[in-house]
């Protein structure tokens, strides 16, 4: 459970460092992203997902 915890709160600094470094560069990026088709969206959203667990698989290799 430690360990899950510190990949989630590591997750978070990650996710959260874009927002706090450009904030005004985050504003048009979602801006774009909400303009994106849904299917688009959706395989971006699983193509991260499959390079997600590559490396999930690699770390644990």
């Amino acid at each position: 459970m430690d360990f899950f915890l510190c990949v989630i709160g590591m997750v978070m600094i990650v996710e959260g460092l874009p927002y706090f470094a450009f904030p005004d560069k985050m504003k048009d990026w979602i801006q774009k992203i909400l303009e994106l088709q849904d299917g688009a969206l959706r395989r971006f959203g699983l193509v991260l997902m499959g390079v997600g667990l590559f490396f999930v698989y690699m770390g644990k290799k």
